[in-house]
This record gives C-alpha cells, sequence and structure tokens, in this order.
C-alpha cells in the first residue's frame, strides 16, 4: 500500500492560492471589485452600469457569491422605496494590490501575435 507523502509547504501555498482564485473565478467578480475600488459604495443600479455587458441575473449571482465569500458588504436601509448599496470588506480591500499588480502585468504584456 502506498503512503501519501506529507504535504510539503508548497503543496499547501498551492492549495491556498487555488483557495483565493476560487473566491475571483467568473468573468465579472474582478470588474464588480475594481469598480467597488473607484466608489467607496454603490448601489446595484450603479454597479450594473459601470459593469459593462453584465446581464442583472449575472451581477445578482457574482455579487451574491462575492458577499458569502466575505469580499464585498451589502447594506440595506429602512426605506421606501428599498434603498441598498454595496461595498469592499476589509478583506476585499486587501485585494487591491493583488488587483493592482494584475493590472500592471496586463499592461506590460506584449500581446500574443495572430
Amino acid at each position: 500500500m502506498k503512503r501519501k507523502a506529507a504535504p510539503t509547504s508548497q503543496a499547501c501555498s498551492a492549495q491556498e492560492l487555488e483557495d483565493a482564485l476560487s473566491v475571483l473565478d467568473g468573468r465579472w467578480k474582478t470588474l464588480i471589485i475594481y469598480h467597488l475600488f473607484t466608489a467607496p459604495v454603490l448601489r446595484f443600479s450603479d454597479l450594473r452600469r459601470a459593469v459593462e455587458g453584465i446581464s442583472q441575473k449575472m451581477l445578482i449571482q457574482q455579487r451574491r457569491d462575492l458577499e458569502a465569500d466575505g469580499v464585498i458588504f451589502r447594506k440595506v436601509y429602512p426605506v421606501v422605496p428599498p434603498k441598498v448599496e454595496y461595498g469592499l470588506t476589509k478583506d476585499g480591500l486587501a485585494l487591491r494590490p493583488a488587483l493592482q499588480a494584475l493590472q500592471d502585468w496586463a499592461k506590460s504584456r506584449t500581446p500574443p501575435k495572430a
């Protein structure tokens, strides 16, 4: 019977990276986070206008995922008509350097030849 190798720190790091990337998995999540960096809080309609091309259904789904992962918060005001705002949590704000590095990488990258 073969034994599994003891997990190395590199294996743990790979798992941590996989877990982190799963939070950002999806076409729209990084764009939602990006637009919440530019404004401290946004209402749903403002967020939908900011993320061009996203459907209402997809925005709701992606927003719920980010909220469940603790990246964004949802604040409901007890008024009529209902007022709901979204913003970044402490964990969401901590993504700024990583997303900035990704954006810098994308700017400096030489596009592949067709």
